[in-house]
């Protein structure tokens, strides 16, 4: 049994690991996986993505990529709490655990100065994604299961590789700061979390039509998060190009399994060959400040691709 601390009332939580064998066809969790392949491979190809394997990323671009995440969060995380009681979301209600605005406040801090509120603002792909956000939060709230599912589950898998990617590009202190966004001090095994919050939402008595509207709100979500990719190449090609050298993490930062980066895992399907992996890592290797906007919005891609990364 994998023992959870949850944050919500709850106490503590535990759960078999064997049960993530069990789940059915028709679990939520399944359905969100089948449902956005199509737009995840979309995602996965979208430019901007394309860049950061080959390490063309600016630190620039990471700050706004941070500023976007802010403003996302601070939405749902606002929805979310006014819904924190409805019968469709009360399960899924981890704040302790998983709220990460206040974290980003922090992040924003740290780059842009204890003035950062009167510097950043709302970009407009974002406020379309937050707009989005505000409007499922209070016209259908069952559709923040989609919203939350995405962001936090993926923050949760891939992005805590990127987030040592970004350390290292960036020359951040090891104590954390401008990294908050991705330290989740309330989660104590990401694994059985995600599998917690997974069995949580399967459990939620929800009708197949009712399924079905979540899955096309992630597909919604996928757009969203492309939309804000697609922006931020734009302001990209109006940046100074950024060229130092540094490294990827090695294979032990990452408990010796590769695997665990998403990108990898999914080029290396595409491609089926170690030499793809080599030369991966030297296109990377060459342009490291490029590694640092993947901690940002990058993230979102592989949170977006938590369906079947997880």
């Amino acid at each position: 049994m994998a023992t959870v601390k949850v944050g919500n009332g709850a106490g503590v939580t535990t759960y078999d690991e064997k049960e993530e064998d069990k789940v059915r066809p028709e679990d939520l969790s399944e359905l969100l996986g089948a449902g956005t392949k199509e737009i995840h491979d979309k995602a996965e190809n979208n430019q901007f993505v394309k860049d950061f394997l080959r390490g063309r990323l600016r630190k620039e671009l990471f700050k706004l990529g941070a500023v976007a995440l802010y403003f996302t969060y601070t939405a749902m995380e606002e929805e979310i709490e006014k819904n924190k009681d409805h019968p469709h979301f009360a399960a899924l209600y981890f704040p302790t655990e998983l709220h990460r605005h206040d974290a980003l406040a922090r992040d924003l801090e740290y780059f842009y100065g204890p003035d950062w509120q009167s510097v950043v603002s709302c970009s407009p792909a974002t406020q379309h994604y937050v707009d989005r956000i505000h409007e499922v939060g209070q016209s259908d709230p069952v559709l923040l299961v989609a919203h939350s599912y995405t962001r936090y589950m993926g923050d949760l898998s891939g992005g805590q590789v990127l987030k040592k990617v970004a350390q290292r590009a960036l020359k951040l202190p090891a104590t954390g700061e401008g990294l908050e966004f991705y330290t989740f001090e309330g989660i104590h095994s990401a694994k059985a979390f995600k599998q917690l919050y997974r069995s949580r939402m399967n459990e939620l008595d929800l009708d197949a039509a009712t399924k079905e509207k979540i899955v096309q709100e992630a597909v919604h979500a996928f757009l969203f998060n492309i939309e804000v990719f697609e922006e931020l190449e734009e302001i990209g090609k109006t940046l100074k190009d950024e060229v130092m050298d540094a490294g990827m993490p090695v294979h032990g930062e990452m408990d010796g399994d590769i695997n665990k980066c998403p990108y990898y895992t999914a080029k290396m399907a595409a491609s089926g060959g170690s030499a793809y992996a080599c030369q991966m890592a030297m296109s990377v290797l060459r342009h490291p400040t490029g590694q640092v906007l993947l901690a940002a919005w990058v993230a979102a891609l592989a949170g977006l691709a938590a369906w079947y990364l997880m």
